[in-house]
């Protein structure tokens, strides 16, 4: 009771600073009447089938428990899949008149089924084009004509302490609208290289990812995309997309259904005053490498662990977080030039830029809306991948095969995504997966009565998985 009193109180001092000032406090209503018509509620759903065995019944069949135990057991036949439904919430905003809607790759990640919601309560089912992992960004599209649309803003004018306004669907309260100022700009957060996060107090939860942040002027200058949070609630620091990055990634999901990225090959790390006095340099700055990768674009272009970039294509390198935004930006293919420092001395390297792997969304769908073509799954229903150079090294593997998707019938081999298949076993002698084919080639030579039995790495730990029936899908 005291600390509300004290609040009321400090808002009214504020209040009356203001007024005395000549300032009022900031009032929204016209922005979100105007602006809000083009938020919308997002939800989806995801079908995940599951093989579960009856619980065991903690009594004897002579105890009086053990019926009505029984009764309110749910009925499973032993090795039967159930279906479970995963749903989620999110929000999204809409960017043409005939459909197009942005939000985040992490709020259609994996779902069957996407349904969008508009404020005057009309509902479509909507058609994921593409989806960007690396910048959380995803772009789909309702059937549906002459919808409001936002207005784009140019986040580089932003400043600091300036006001912004968030609408969405926290906790599946759709049309929500909170308001904070700019914290800061340009963050980078860890795994997050490339985007150049607008840093906020905007009030943000769980539904709200996908949704606008706007300025005062009513136009949208990110997309809200994360918290920082111990609690998994709002704790005063949020973080949202750029709407100018939004816009180049959603450009080229709408044009291929994919993002293509610059890649140079390097590992790198931030340069340090200590690491600077080391090198040479007069202070902190630039990218330093560690490792070049064999066969990459920097190792063809004479690139040397232990150099520090310090430009690309003539934009400077202020820290190690810059470098992957503007080599990602940067179409592959492209012959660009790079500042190095070198044992003391700045040089000009040019070098070819190569093309980052995509990595893949589940259930994304082609430009058309078509479903996209799916990859084969083979006769026990896995769908497998050969690691590239990358996966390899940061996996410790020299070989195996990462099992991507687990389908229909495949939950009784006890594998999971993200499971590396190294080797098989036959009548005690172990032989490496090298490739898909080779696998494939395996279970060929397999009937139904056959056992094969699988070394699998799993985290950072390996372990023996023998399937049976092999033959028999």
């Amino acid at each position: 009771m005291l600390k509300r009193l004290l609040v009321s109180f400090s808002l009214a001092i504020f209040s009356v600073w203001a007024a005395a000032q000549g300032k009022e406090l900031p009032d929204f209503t016209d922005l979100v009447e105007k602006q809000g018509p083009a938020v919308v509620n997002i939800s989806t759903t995801q079908v995940i089938k599951q093989n579960r065995l009856m619980p065991q019944i903690p009594f004897d069949e002579d105890d009086p428990a053990f019926d009505l135990f029984r009764r309110f057991m749910p009925r499973q036949h032993p090795g039967v899949p159930r279906e479970f439904r995963n749903e989620s919430l999110g929000s999204g905003f809409v960017i043409s008149a005939d459909g197009h809607i942005l939000t985040n790759a992490h709020v259609v990640d994996g779902a069957d089924e996407v349904l969008v919601r508009l404020t005057d309560k009309r509902e479509f089912k909507a058609k994921v084009l593409g989806a960007d992992k690396r910048t959380d960004v995803a772009l789909i599209k309702i059937e549906a004509n002459g919808l409001p649309v936002v207005r784009l803003g140019d986040p580089a004018r932003l400043k600091v302490g300036e006001w912004v306004v968030a609408i969405g669907s926290p906790f599946g309260f759709e049309a929500s609208v909170t308001a904070g100022i700019v914290s800061a700009k340009g963050r980078s957060l860890p795994q997050e290289n490339y985007v150049p996060f607008i840093q906020t107090d905007v009030a943000i939860n769980p539904g709200n990812s996908g949704g606008p942040l706007f300025n005062m002027r009513g136009e949208v200058v990110g997309v809200n995309s994360q918290i920082y949070s111990r609690s998994g609630g709002y704790q005063g620091i949020a973080f949202a997309i750029p709407i100018d990055v939004a816009m180049e990634i959603q450009t080229q999901l709408k044009s291929s259904g994919k993002v293509s990225r610059g890649r140079l090959g390097v590992v790198i790390q931030e340069v340090t005053k200590e690491l600077a006095d080391s090198f040479g340099l007069q202070k902190p700055q630039g990218a330093l490498v560690t490792t070049v990768e064999k066969g990459s674009p920097a190792e063809k272009a004479g690139v040397e662990a232990g150099d520090i970039i310090l430009k690309f294509d003539a934009k400077t390198v202020v820290q190690s977080s810059d470098l992957p935004r503007i080599v990602g930006s940067t179409r592959p293919g492209t012959k660009s030039t790079m500042q190095v420092w070198r044992k003391g001395v700045a040089r000009e390297v040019a070098i070819a830029v190569g093309e980052m792997r995509e990595e893949k969304m589940p259930g994304r769908s082609s430009r058309h809306g078509k479903a996209a073509e799916p990859e084969a799954a083979n006769k026990l229903g896995l769908v497998l991948v050969e690691p590239n150079a990358e996966q390899r090294k940061q996996l410790g593997i020299p070989h195996g095969l990462i099992v991507e998707d687990v389908r229909n019938g495949a939950a009784r081999t006890d594998l999971r995504p993200g499971d590396v298949i190294l080797a098989h076993i036959n009548k005690g002698v172990q032989t490496e997966v090298k490739s898909v084919e080779q696998f494939n080639g395996v279970l060929a030579r397999h009937d139904k009565h056959s056992t094969l039995t699988l070394l699998v790495r799993r985290g950072d730990a390996q372990t023996f998985i023998t399937i049976k029936g092999v033959g028999d899908k």
